[in-house]
């Protein structure tokens, strides 16, 4: 008789402790792939939606205008900046339709909210009537700080505008700082047609 000779049982102890090691290897690389996937989606989502933030506010400067608006305390200023614990928006303007025609002539502003969200007010024209309210969106959350700085015809920056209250016109150009929660600052200049 031939002897048929096995694995003898420490054999295969060792053989599955290998292959459970190899096992768990790779269950903690797939695990770190997978994490390292969900953070860049994450990311990419937030650059998204600022990116998308800079493209409208670049959109409603560009086609600010210099007129003045009829409101039921008298006339407001084309453009109106203000520091947020000044004012209930940090920046107001007159905006021109653009040529496309989607959108129409009208008063919209910008302002950072308690729940740190960059919100977009608009009004429903240029003037505004007693008692209308504007209607507000959310354009950007995750925002620790909005500020805005105005470029004045002395090529100097300031924090307000109008410079005077005789000043109808809108400032050279604007300068936009946001800090996210994440503690990224972006700091963007935009040209005003004026």
């Amino acid at each position: 008789m031939k002897l048929h000779r096995g694995f003898t049982l420490i054999e295969l102890m060792t053989a599955i402790l290998v292959l459970s090691l190899l096992a768990l290897m790779s269950y903690r690389g797939l695990g770190a792939v997978l994490d390292a996937r969900e953070h860049v989606k994450q990311e990419t989502d937030k650059w998204r939606r600022v990116a998308a933030f800079f493209t409208r506010f670049e959109r409603d400067v560009e086609l600010a205008a210099p007129r003045a608006v009829r409101t039921p305390d008298g006339l407001a200023p084309a453009w109106r900046g203000a520091p947020a614990v000044t004012a209930a928006v940090n920046l107001e303007f007159s905006r021109f339709a653009s040529t496309e025609g989607v959108d129409t002539a009208r008063r919209i502003g910008y302002r950072l909210n308690e729940k740190q969200e960059i919100e977009l007010w608009l009004w429903p024209g240029l003037d505004v009537a007693p008692n209308t309210l504007p209607a507000r969106y959310p354009v950007l959350a995750g925002v620790k700080t909005f500020e805005l700085q105005y470029l004045n015809p002395a090529l100097a920056w300031v924090d307000a505008w109008p410079n005077s209250p005789t000043d109808l016109q809108i400032p050279r150009a604007v300068r936009l700082r946001i800090v996210l929660a994440s503690n990224e600052e972006i700091v963007r200049v935009f040209v005003l047609q004026s």
